[in-house]
C-alpha cells in the first residue's frame, strides 16, 4: 500500500492550465504565429496539411488527458481503500484497548 501513496496523481490545477492555453490558441494548423510558435514546417505552412496536424495532436492530448483522469480515479479509489483498511485497524485497536481497560477496572 506505501506504493500507492507514492504515486504520482496529476492535479485539478495543471488540467485547467492546459484547457486555459488551449482556449488562447486561434484556429489550429492555419499557419504560423498563432498561439505563439511556429509549432514545425508542416503546421507554419497552413493549410489542410497543417490543419490534420493540429487534429492529431489534440486528438493525442485529449487521449493522453482521459488516461490521466482514469489514472487519478484508480489513485483515489486506493486511497479510499487504504483508508478504509486502517479505520478497521484502528477500531480494532480500540476495541483491544477498551477491552484491556474493562478487565483492569474489574
Amino acid at each position: 500500500m506505501n506504493s500507492i501513496r507514492n504515486a504520482k496523481v496529476l492535479s485539478f490545477s495543471t488540467v485547467r492550465q492546459h484547457l486555459r492555453l488551449m482556449s488562447q490558441l486561434g484556429d489550429l494548423g492555419s499557419g504560423a504565429g498563432k498561439g505563439g510558435g511556429g509549432g514545425g514546417s508542416i503546421r507554419e505552412a497552413g493549410g489542410a496539411f497543417g490543419k490534420v496536424e493540429a487534429a492529431r495532436e489534440e486528438e493525442y492530448f485529449y487521449k493522453k488527458q482521459k488516461e490521466q483522469i482514469s489514472q487519478l480515479k484508480e489513485h483515489l479509489h486506493d486511497e479510499i481503500a487504504f483508508h478504509e483498511e486502517q479505520i478497521k485497524r484502528h477500531q480494532e485497536a480500540i476495541a483491544r484497548h477498551k477491552a484491556g481497560v474493562q478487565k483492569l477496572e474489574k
